[in-house]
């Protein structure tokens, strides 16, 4: 009897494919392993064992596997059950979720590009198939698979490969700048959980804990929403001393890496190194190693708690006790491009329904969808009103920057109330944070003559100007030009700033207060790794006083001696066409306030704006989340948004403008012909093209309450008309489920 397995590939391809088991390896296979398979002519893939059965195909010859690299399973089947989760509500393919979970060492494909690490000394032995592919790799640094696999002349060589990484002699598609093999870290002394002690501070902490406990036995997911500064992460630690306790794993989620590098001593100091850290700025060979941790079966020298970003959801715990998501309101953790476009705070949430975990979420803001699953019994709420030792909230200022112009006492972009505030924080030898929402210098230039403004070359979108490299750049596509002396369109040199970002508030910072130490946190200033532990360490220690950035410095960052705190320009978030933008404003705004004045004096709250009637500006300063919750509750009930009605985004994407729009009304018309929702366009996004790609989208609603797989199912059934119309092959659907 012929023994068959159904493997997923890391491809955008439906559904699974089956090979054929060799009879010596049927007694050793199971699902969950890596295995190296053919598929098409040539090329080569690591795919991993769904099931195993002994029902031949009859649609197609089937292959053989070509070898198992694995003893025991690295994916386990609580992770498999996630996956497919993940791929039917987020309507993508297994393959396309397979490639995003597992970390590229992990994956062997033919045109994966193999390095070798420079090591000096202590070379392990090698056999004759490692010590020849080893010397080829040495003369080749970031030959591909496939190259290597021409060079040795081998049927398959992932085995191999498989073996000389284990030995630490090659990584997969990493830069490597060591000039040796990096020695392991110690990690800190951990401590006897039955020994550790922890004591909360205030007796709004235990209320909380024992509310939390006892939300518990009724619901599985439960909402911790405490004001900033409330002593929120000290209950965490509570609860996950007790679920590890229990012999239980924790997932501790964070919106921002930013943020791990606070919460990690806090952790490891008081759980030493069960911790684990797992995110996307770890090399692969460290994310490698926490996946191959976590696999082992001891959790009593295993990993017991990872503090991670969105892609932690993916990792093989075996018995998650305890979820903490962290800011659950942050849309950073939705992952747009590419697919699976998952939500992490969600899909964390079905990760613990397949272990019977239990799930805490915290914040200060939560999101509309979120307090309306407590105030529906969904979940259960916790609040917690009270501050740290009672520090008093900051005292909020609106400064009306119409007003302050139209009498011309704005200077540059600073009102007086906040520089004065500024020189009275820096005499008292205090922390500053300047909020603006924008990176860059200007955000665009203009010809006064013709009102001509520099666009990418590629996308819809004019060039954001930065002063340090001197260039023009597109935050969409990295493409830029060099500054133009003059206009390119009428030849006037009479060319202007317009605009202002994170750069030059932090030049005219500068220019302003000269003796200041002025440092920046945005995207520009913290593409290096460990670049963000470095700035916050910085801030922490004092040796920076002014800290200028976009929201990175809004998401839950703890500084003991920031006094004031500056909103530059409130108006660009207010002002964002999007049906959300009221609620990130208040979010962002109540958040980034909240770091003033945590540990030491009350502190200080200055929101510059045009506008200092608008509600959501009065809701902050008043503190009142419940007022914006109620107005955008009612705001959304009427225009049929969330949580009322679910969003599924489709775009379209095509070089031709003719034939997208073409492929968007026969998309439009049939989706109106099989269901009954209700659907928005197609229209043209706010930037309709990017890398040369001209986009169209439609939005469909629908209601709470309708089964969804139906609808899906309609959606995908004219997707599948418009890919297979001769006109629209070329066009490229992409779906987004809950866009944010």
């Amino acid at each position: 009897m012929s023994h068959y397995a159904d493997v997923i590939l890391p491809l955008p391809v439906s559904g699974m494919f089956t090979y054929l088991v060799d009879g010596g390896d049927v007694s050793r296979v199971k699902p969950g392993m890596r295995v190296t398979v053919q598929f098409g002519r040539r090329k080569i893939y690591t795919a991993l064992i769904r099931r195993l059965h002994e029902v031949k195909p009859a649609a197609y010859e089937v292959k053989g596997i070509l070898s198992v690299l694995d003893e025991e399973p690295v994916v386990n089947e609580r992770q498999f059950l996630l996956w497919e989760w993940i791929s039917e509500y987020y309507m993508c393919t297994l393959g396309e979720v397979f490639k995003a979970a597992l970390p590229s060492g992990l994956k062997l494909e033919s045109e994966t590009r193999v390095m070798a690490m420079d090591v000096t000394a202590d070379i392990p032995d090698m056999g004759e198939a490692e010590s020849l592919l080893w010397q080829v790799i040495i003369k080749h640094p970031g030959i591909r698979v496939s190259e290597l696999q021409k060079a040795s002349d081998r049927a398959d060589i992932m085995p191999v490969l498989k073996s000389l990484m284990d030995k630490n002699l090659i990584v997969l598609e990493e830069k490597i700048t060591q000039k040796r093999r990096s020695k392991k870290s110690t990690p800190a002394k951990s401590q006897d959980p039955e020994n550790l002690k922890l004591a909360l501070l205030s007796p709004a902490q235990q209320k909380a804990i024992d509310e939390i406990r006892a939300a518990f036995t009724s619901t599985d997911v439960a909402l911790l929403h405490g004001i900033t500064s409330s002593g929120k992460t000290e209950i965490y630690i509570h609860l996950i001393q007790e679920a590890i306790q229990q012999g239980k794993q924790v997932l501790y989620l964070l919106p921002e890496i930013a943020l791990t590098a606070q919460i990690i001593t806090r952790l490891r100091s008081a759980f030493g190194r069960e911790v684990a850290v797992y995110h996307s700025r770890f090399s692969d060979r460290e994310r490698v190693g926490t996946w191959n941790s976590l696999l082992r079966p001891d959790t009593s020298t295993g990993i017991r708690i990872v503090l991670g970003a969105r892609s932690a959801v993916f990792l093989p715990f075996r018995d998650a006790g305890l979820v903490i998501i962290d800011e659950e309101h942050e849309n950073t953790y939705k992952q747009f491009d590419p697919a699976p476009r998952y939500h992490a705070r969600d899909t964390a949430i079905m990760l613990a329904r397949f272990h019977g975990a239990k799930v805490l979420l915290g914040t200060a803001t939560p999101s509309v969808e979120t307090y309306f699953n407590c105030s529906n019994g969904k979940y259960s709420l916790i609040e917690l009103t009270d501050r740290y030792r009672d520090m008093a909230m900051p005292d909020i200022h609106v400064v009306n920057t119409r007003e302050l112009k139209r009498k011309k006492r704005m200077q540059s972009h600073f009102s007086p109330l906040l520089l004065d505030n500024i020189t009275e924080a820096l005499k008292n030898k205090e922390q500053i944070i300047l909020f603006q929402n924008r990176r860059g210098f200007s955000l665009f230039l203009e010809c006064t003559l013709c009102g001509e403004i520099p666009r990418c070359r590629h996308c819809d979108v004019s060039l954001t100007y930065h002063k340090l490299s001197n260039r023009l750049t597109c935050h969409y596509c990295g493409y830029g030009i060099p500054v133009p002396r003059a206009c390119p369109s009428c030849g006037s040199p009479e060319l202007k700033m317009q605009g202002f970002g994170t750069e030059k508030i932090e030049e005219e910072i500068g220019i302003f207060f000269p003796e200041a130490r002025v440092a920046r946190m945005d995207l520009d200033s913290t593409r290096k790794r460990q670049s963000f532990e470095k700035l916050i360490a910085s801030f922490e220690l004092r040796e920076s006083d002014i800290l200028v950035g976009t929201q990175m410095v809004s998401k839950g960052l703890d500084f003991d001696h920031v006094k004031l705190v500056g909103i530059v320009n409130a108006d660009t978030m207010l002002n964002f066409p999007d049906f959300r933008a009221h609620e990130r404003s208040f979010q962002l705004m109540a958040q980034v306030a909240g770091r003033a004045g945590r540990k030491t004096n009350r502190g200080m709250v200055i929101i510059q704006t045009a506008d200092d009637k608008h509600p959501v500006i009065r809701q902050v300063v008043q503190n009142d989340f419940t007022g914006m919750y109620q107005s955008q509750l009612e705001e959304r009930r009427n225009f049929k948004y969330p949580p009322f009605y679910r969003l599924l985004e489709i775009t379209l994407k095509h070089r031709e403008k003719e034939i997208l729009d073409k492929a968007a009304e026969f998309l439009a018309r049939r989706l109106k012909q099989i269901i009954s929702d209700t659907i928005l366009g197609p229209e043209y996004p706010l930037v309709s093209r990017i890398q040369n790609m001209n986009l169209k989208t439609l939005l469909v609603k629908i209601e709470r309450g309708k089964p969804l797989p139906l609808v899906k199912k309609g959606i995908l059934f004219a997707i599948n008309e418009l890919t297979e119309h001769p006109m629209f092959r070329t066009v490229i659907p992409v779906i987004d489920v809950d866009p944010c």
